[in-house]
């Protein structure tokens, strides 16, 4: 017989997934870097234009060390982003990690209005679905998070638009803060988006949460607590909602990745100045160290908040925390 582990075991399990997500990331950048570098056409006459001399060009590629070796490339590119240089905009010569900064900031705070509206109800519809399971409630709204799932969130957006901006005029179509913005400002201007985001996330998460207490309400020791006298809502909330918060903070955490790094659209559509937006900008301009940048920023976004998800969901299990 084994003794028994003894130890940290849930700092042991964060170092290992940290690992992991390092790793990770690492193979992302050479994706990234090996996507980028491999596109058709050459950059350097692309931002010169068909007016530049071979000479231009020439002198334009050693500046930006186009003509040293991919993995010499790589290596300086992956340095400097070490040591929180992104390098320098193709578009306008700025810092990139300043058009990071300035960027980055609006697509956190549109996530998180975004989260902070669409979790509480997505937990208590998915409550309240499993409590009525079966009865008109429960059908209605597994319909409308259906309904919501299967349209695209431009598609979504664009209805808002329409309806909340063009016709009734109570909300602002483009959601640009301004420079100065205060938080009142904010909230209205980034409303519409808000709002868009929360009707796709909010089914994902209302559906895992029915799922997952659904799932165990039919353990042994609810149906002890049912015997027991113990009201329906008690029931879920004291004894089968603690038993299925794994499989719901998973879901919470991967769609909360998903609101910073699946904005890109939402932003588009609003001319929201995020990241997202950005990135679309970016493009457009052939401006590859600032695409490059946002591609490995979403990408660490989504590798923590996916390594979070996997450590609260360990965590809050006994029986994951401590396998035999």
């Amino acid at each position: 017989m084994s003794a028994p582990k003894s130890g940290r075991p849930i700092l042991r399990m964060i170092l290992g997934r940290l690992g992991i997500g390092i790793f990770t990331l690492f193979v992302i950048s050479i994706i990234i870097f090996l996507a980028i570098s491999l596109l058709p056409g050459d950059i350097a006459e692309q931002v010169l234009g068909q007016s530049a001399t071979p000479e231009t060009v020439a002198a334009f590629r050693r500046e930006l060390g186009l003509d040293q070796p991919l993995l010499f490339r790589y290596i300086d590119w992956i340095l400097g982003i070490v040591q929180g240089d992104f390098g320098q905009s193709l578009a306008n010569g700025r810092p990139v990690a300043d058009l990071l900064a300035a960027r980055l900031g609006n697509t956190l705070f549109l996530a998180a209005y975004a989260g902070v509206i669409a979790v509480p109800i997505a937990v208590l519809l998915g409550l309240l679905a499993a409590l009525w399971r079966g009865g008109w409630f429960d059908r209605i709204t597994n319909i409308t998070t259906l309904t919501a799932i299967s349209f695209p969130e431009f598609f979504v957006a664009y209805i808002l638009m329409f309806a909340l901006s063009v016709r009734m005029g109570w909300l602002p179509s483009i959601a640009d803060p301004g420079a100065a913005p205060d938080l009142a400002g904010m909230l209205t201007r980034t409303f519409l988006p808000a709002v868009t985001l929360v009707l796709v996330v909010t089914a994902h998460m209302m559906r895992m949460t029915r799922a997952a207490v659904v799932n165990v309400l039919g353990a042994p020791y609810v149906v002890m607590a049912r015997l027991k006298g113990a009201s329906r809502w008690r029931v879920i909330t004291r004894h089968a909602l603690p038993n299925a918060l794994a499989p719901i903070i998973n879901v919470i955490t991967l769609n909360v990745a998903w609101l910073i790094t699946g904005v890109v659209i939402v932003e588009v559509v609003f001319v929201f100045p995020g990241l997202g937006q950005l990135m679309v900008d970016s493009v457009s301009n052939r401006d590859m160290p600032v695409v490059q940048a946002c591609a490995l920023i979403f990408g660490a976004v989504y590798i923590l908040l996916n390594l979070l998800a996997d450590v609260l969901a360990i965590a809050t299990n006994p029986r994951l925390l401590h396998p035999r």
